[in-house]
């Protein structure tokens, strides 16, 4: 009998002790949003703003680049001949409206006593302004060929590495021909998907944290990165039914992006993540609080 009853009293500590962490655990769970998405970077196609032969491309797949470096060059023979026709004709210019202005600043005061014609000295003043004119249009000739002239090097944008090494050295491209596609490092997202019924726990800068599938070795956890929620979608994903019942509107789901704010190698474009968001925190109840005021 002292057994079934000391049986009896284990069971009921065992049941209530299930119930204990059952709620504990659901108390825990309610306040965290748990969503998942996909590592974002934005992808730059990299071209010469000019057509030509392609004669060194200094970067391969998966390399590093950094901001204003050189990436590729092209054959700038034919740049430089013309750019250096265009210095000449400056000169030649420049000489000629030397030439038409001493003209008419020598006879322009003979004009008043009629010892040169007025219509000489009109000649003289339209002689000086077209050579003005020239001169200005070869300058501005020249600059544009000197632009040119730059144009046939090619220089990373923003840091990145390289994704694609789209031709070969000896391509002959086009102007806008993509030569190169870089991935970005910097800014880092995360495109996830909201339920209708979790929309309003989540608000613009609302701190989370981000966990990769890889685990790192040095901790034995999931790798992990802080963000914020720095866009969220006015409208649903799918195009919802004109008519729409409590359940099924509770199925819409709205589009965010979560900004990664400490990025490193790991993370790669396309890489599942699972994000984290304890509704619960200070970081977010600080939002709330700034959000209200």
């Amino acid at each position: 009998m002292k057994k079934k009853i000391i049986a009896l009293v284990l069971i009921i500590l065992i049941a209530g002790l299930c119930i204990f962490f059952y709620k504990a655990n659901k108390k825990d769970t309610s306040n965290e949003l748990t969503l998942y998405g996909n590592i974002e970077i934005r992808q730059v196609d990299l071209s010469f703003q000019v057509s030509g032969l392609v004669s060194k491309l200094l970067k391969e797949e998966g390399e590093t680049v950094k901001k204003g470096e050189l990436v590729a060059v092209m054959d700038e023979s034919d740049y430089n001949a013309n750019f250096k026709k265009a210095e000449a004709e400056v000169d030649r210019t420049l000489a000629n409206q030397k030439d038409a202005v001493d003209k008419y600043n020598r006879y322009a005061p003979l004009g008043i006593d009629d010892t040169v014609s007025k219509q000489e000295v009109e000649s003289l003043y339209n002689a000086q302004n077209k050579a003005n004119a020239d001169y200005k249009a070869a300058v501005a000739n020249k600059d544009y060929l000197s632009n040119q002239l730059k144009y046939t090097k090619l220089y990373a944008p923003e840091d990145g590495i390289i994704m694609v090494r789209v031709i070969e050295p000896g391509s002959n491209v086009a102007k806008g021909q993509s030569v190169y596609t870089m991935a970005k490092t910097n800014p880092v997202w995360v495109r996830a998907y909201v339920n209708e019924k979790d929309l309003g726990n989540i608000k613009y800068g609302q701190w989370v944290n981000v966990y990769t599938d890889t685990v790192n070795p040095q901790t034995g956890n999931k790798r992990e990165s802080k963000g914020q929620i720095g866009y969220i979608s006015p409208v649903a994903e799918f195009t919802p039914k004109t008519v729409q019942s409590t359940d099924t509107r509770t199925d819409l789901v709205y589009r965010i992006r979560v900004y990664i704010n400490d990025t490193d190698e790991y993370l790669r474009q396309g890489m599942p993540v699972t994000i984290k968001v304890n509704l619960t925190s200070k970081d977010n109840q600080k939002n709330n609080a700034d959000g209200n005021n």
